[in-house]
């Protein structure tokens, strides 16, 4: 047990007769012309944990001599407060200063109380000190002006990716390939029902046919005609006649091999093949189902150029540029680098999203990028960042729930004060990024919300920055 705990167990010990001792304190400090005075002055000697006692001494010209009385009497309290002990049936001598008791048991027990009071009053100051000085954990706010790689979320997509259907209605007789075939240029894909298309190219051929047969008639009557003619036999009407029946058969005869030649086409368009080297990413219908003119049907992506296209807030579309080289990371391949350039910049923001559309193209790695993988593009930024802070640091005032604030701690006085801030983005680590705070300043970043304005605190040596190198590097 230390020199503290046992001044404290005595008092425990004494407390029972507190009274006891207020009577001895009024008769000690009434002999020597002394009264007691009750309050919560930190100038005054701690008796008891709510009770406070010390002794003024009287002035000659407010007690010209000493008033004997009964000690059983109570003290009246006076007009400011303070309790006044009525005098004791004693004998005491007045001297320069100085009072003499003639009770020797009182003058006996007077320095041990005095000394006791005198203990815990020293006791007590030291623990109210301890209590309302806090320790608490702080960071000091650091310039980050450096160069920052902003991550943007994407998707590895082909450049050029073509969804093909057929140009024919019909049914849907076979389907060669599936989903992720590797196909070449002028490969059969799918084929319809040739059946319709094929009677009609024959019934066109038909007539054609015999198209042609009646431009010869016509060509040979003509001549006969046109000798006729010649020789006078015949009128000239009669002769126009006949080459406008040539002309009708020959006009006749061209639109029927055009009709043909339509019938042929649509009789190749029930056979849909591929019209670049790619790699089959869709597949949209299935074998038996009647299509449409136009409804997509497969879709090829071609594998010699790949790209990411991500979206850009309005407020960083204004630091990149096209042409700018970028590094591309893949989900899969982890913290590996990939070259990359910027290749296309929307020149208007998406309507619903109001972000801009940004198309990165990979200079290497493409056989790595997969279509479809998870990809995170990283655009150098030399824009100022604002600075970051653990999550803990910031705290809503009762007063002003929607206001989030730090406490800014003054190193002079080591109080602290509540600073208004504004929230920007949520990072990894529990942590966040702030405005309205300048750079070498100090915050509490742990216990804001036990601490109030103007507090006292117990600052750390020494002091964390708010976001070291490493941690720098890698925002």
């Amino acid at each position: 047990m230390n020199f503290r705990n046992f001044c404290r167990y005595l008092v425990g010990s004494c407390r029972l007769a507190i009274d006891s001792q207020l009577r001895i304190l009024a008769k000690i400090t009434s002999a020597y012309g002394y009264r007691v005075l009750l309050g919560n002055d930190d100038s005054r000697i701690h008796l008891a944990p709510t009770c406070y006692v010390t002794a003024i001494k009287l002035r000659d010209t407010l007690v010209p001599k000493l008033q004997l009385g009964n000690p059983d009497d109570e003290a009246p309290a006076s007009r400011d407060g303070k309790l006044e002990l009525p005098a004791l049936n004693s004998q005491a001598l007045r001297g320069n200063d100085e009072l003499v008791i003639a009770d020797p048991i009182l003058a006996a027990i007077n320095p041990l109380i005095g000394l006791l009071l005198l203990i815990l009053a020293g006791c007590s100051h030291q623990d109210q000190d301890r209590q309302t000085l806090r320790p608490v954990n702080v960071i000091r706010i650091t310039s980050q002006q450096t160069q920052n790689d902003r991550p943007f979320p994407g998707e590895v997509r082909a450049r050029f990716e073509t969804t093909l259907s057929f140009r024919v209605t019909g049914k849907l007789i076979n389907r060669s390939v599936d989903m992720g075939d590797r196909v070449r240029k002028g490969q059969m894909l799918a084929r319809l029902d040739p059946s319709d298309y094929r009677l009609a190219s024959q019934s066109i051929k038909a007539q054609l046919i015999a198209a042609k047969a009646d431009r010869k008639y016509s060509q040979d009557d003509l001549s006969r005609y046109r000798e006729l003619f010649n020789q006078n036999i015949i009128s000239r009407p009669e002769l126009d006649r006949r080459q406008t029946l040539d002309i009708s058969a020959q006009q006749k005869v061209a639109a029927l091999e055009a009709q043909l030649g339509e019938a042929g086409n649509q009789l190749a368009y029930t056979d849909l093949r591929a019209d670049r080297d790619g790699v089959v990413t869709a597949l949209e219908v299935e074998a038996g189902q009647v299509v449409a003119p136009g409804q997509p049907v497969i879709r090829i992506a071609q594998l010699n150029e790949k790209e990411i296209p991500i979206d850009i807030p309005e407020h960083r579309v204004t630091g990149i540029d096209l042409q700018q080289e970028v590094a591309v990371t893949l989900w899969a391949d982890g913290d590996k680098r990939i070259k990359a350039r910027i290749r296309e910049i929307a020149a208007a923001a998406d309507s619903a999203s109001r972000t801009y559309r940004v198309k990165v193209t990979l200079l290497e790695g493409r056989d790595d990028a997969r279509l479809g993988m998870t990809a995170t593009v990283w655009i150098p930024s030399n824009t100022p960042s604002n600075p970051i802070v653990p999550l803990s640091a910031v705290f809503t005032p009762q007063n002003q729930p929607e206001q989030p604030s730090v406490w800014l701690v003054d190193e002079c006085s080591s109080t602290v004060k509540a600073v208004p801030v504004r929230i920007g983005d949520t990072l990894s680590g529990e942590r966040v990024a702030i405005t309205g705070l300048a750079a070498g300043q100090l915050i509490v970043s742990a216990g804001a919300n036990r601490l109030v304005e103007g507090q006292p605190v117990r600052l750390p040596h020494p002091v964390k920055p708010a976001v070291d190198e490493n941690e720098e590097a890698r925002l």
